[in-house]
């Protein structure tokens, strides 16, 4: 369960957890002392799960068919993202479907065993066959796991399922782990409001998207936004505010020498005026190109964005240049896993190194940053209007994950990943974001299977490899996920 050193995510994630056990009300008259035993295996997965998540309604043993219509009912009031079904014993699959069948979120049957293995002697060793059977009873969790599985797959339910034990199981519970935090990024997901600003960069066909298919991935909301807005905002800007973003530029980035202070005024006024847009539509994350032409004031605007956007991303608010709508929400699903989440596409290869040169111009996660990020003056935005400054950064050494939402052929969208190393070398000082990525499958291959999928020529590069918990929240979104590495 380790988590990644990076600065915490500002949005506060409320997802719900239900979880409740299972049981046969006939065996408690029978067995005394059992279902008390099996209560308390169920108090001690709360415990677990509430180190994990600290919302968690719990349902108690579901043993007959009317507990289990009041546990989907309050499932569904209380409005639960995921449901964890703890099987302690053999119980009845009519005791199961009920709850889940009113709940509809996703189901993650618990198979947990209370001890490594029954201790054998000690059992046969017992005088009374009744006092046998009872204990036989408290390690039956997979008897009913096999008919919960039929039932469940006969009504359309999706399940997945963790084996292993109740404690002293490392694997099993950071498999626990996993899925709440996919479950807390697809609830992050679901709420996120996305801002849209400005205009696709005209020819770039590989990054137009459907809005509608991302609501119907993702949900959330997107909100189009005027470049004008953001022009006009930067009027109200205040004296003191201008200098005290300046004084944050000066902490948060190694600001070159050569960076001409009214670029970086031009830079401050734009990131408080980014910031209180961003507070006006109460957005998570953001996309935007806009050339400005022939506008003085939409051209300084979008001119002058790139360090209050390196901010915001920073922050857990990531922006994506060039409109990049599909690359903003994997952003958004780095970023929400705590690994970050900076936008890139491959500058070049290194055929002597096995290397490929990742990057972009524009906004950078800065806190996933080897070092401080440089500020730097550009005399020309290549390939765009204007000039100013920009940063430059390379992603910290170590395990990264790339991850692209990427458009499937006949529609729909599919998750697009790789897991590899940032490593440490030369790299080119443009301004730009900038790294050197090396792949277990070596360059040459990594750049051929990455590119048969068809995805953008972007995408997002977070720091720790997290392709086990991406792939659970494409089964929780129901999404395909590709892994090249």
């Amino acid at each position: 369960m380790n988590k990644l050193d990076i600065i915490d995510s500002a949005y506060h994630s409320g997802m719900k957890i239900g979880l409740f056990g299972i049981g046969l009300d006939t065996y408690w008259p029978q067995f005394p002392g059992l279902k008390e035993r099996l209560e308390g295996y169920l108090s001690t997965v709360e415990q677990k799960l509430s180190q994990i998540h600290p919302v968690i309604f719990n349902a108690g043993l579901v043993d007959t068919t009317d507990k289990a219509f009041q546990a989907g009912k309050m499932f569904k009031t209380e409005d639960v993202d995921l449901i964890f079904l703890y099987v302690t014993t053999y119980a009845l699959s009519s005791t199961v479907l009920p709850v889940v069948q009113r709940a509809k979120v996703p189901v993650i049957l618990l198979n947990l065993s209370p001890e490594a293995a029954i201790d054998y002697s000690a059992f046969n060793s017992m005088s009374d066959r009744t006092k046998m059977t009872g204990e036989w009873l408290s390690y039956c969790s997979p008897c009913s796991v096999p008919e919960i599985a039929n039932v469940f797959n006969r009504v359309g339910i999706k399940f997945h399922q963790i084996t292993g034990m109740l404690n002293d199981d490392e694997e099993c519970w950071n498999e626990v782990f996993e899925w709440v935090e996919a479950a807390k990024v697809a609830h992050i997901m679901a709420y996120n409001r996305m801002g849209c600003m400005g205009h696709y960069y005209s020819g770039m066909l590989d990054i137009y998207t459907d809005l509608t298919q991302q609501y119907a991935h993702f949900g959330g909301h997107i909100e189009l936004i005027e470049v004008e807005e953001l022009a006009s905002l930067r009027k109200e800007v205040s004296k003191l505010e201008l200098e005290d973003r300046l004084k944050l530029f000066f902490e948060t980035f190694d600001v070159q020498s050569d960076c001409p202070i009214e670029e970086l005024e031009k830079a401050a006024i734009t990131s408080v005026a980014l910031d209180k847009l961003v507070e006006k539509h109460q957005l998570g994350s953001m996309a935007y190109y806009y050339k400005g032409t022939g506008n003085i004031e939409n051209e300084e605007a979008i001119a002058s964005i790139i360090l209050g956007n390196s901010l915001l991303t920073a922050k857990g608010i990531p922006v994506a240049g060039e409109y990049e709508i599909k690359n903003v929400q994997a952003m958004k699903i780095m970023d929400s896993f705590g690994a970050g989440g900076s936008f890139t596409e491959y500058y070049a290869m290194d055929f002597n190194e096995d290397i490929v040169l990742m990057g972009h111009d524009g906004p950078g996660h800065i806190a996933i940053s080897e070092g401080k990020t440089k500020v730097r003056p550009l005399q020309v935005y290549h390939g765009k209007v204007g000039k100013g400054i920009s940063v430059e950064m390379m992603v910290k050494n170590g395990p990264v994950t790339l991850l692209s939402v990427a458009e499937k052929r006949g529609g729909g969208l599919m998750l697009l990943l790789a897991e590899g190393e940032s490593v440490a070398g030369p790299v080119l000082q443009i301004g730009n974001t900038n790294s050197r990525y090396k792949f277990p499958i070596g360059a040459r291959n990594f750049v051929n299977k990455w590119n048969s999928h068809g995805p953008a020529h972007h995408c997002a590069v977070g720091i720790g490899h997290i392709s086990s918990k991406i792939e659970k929240l494409g089964q929780l979104l129901n999404m395909e996920v590709v892994k090249v590495c």
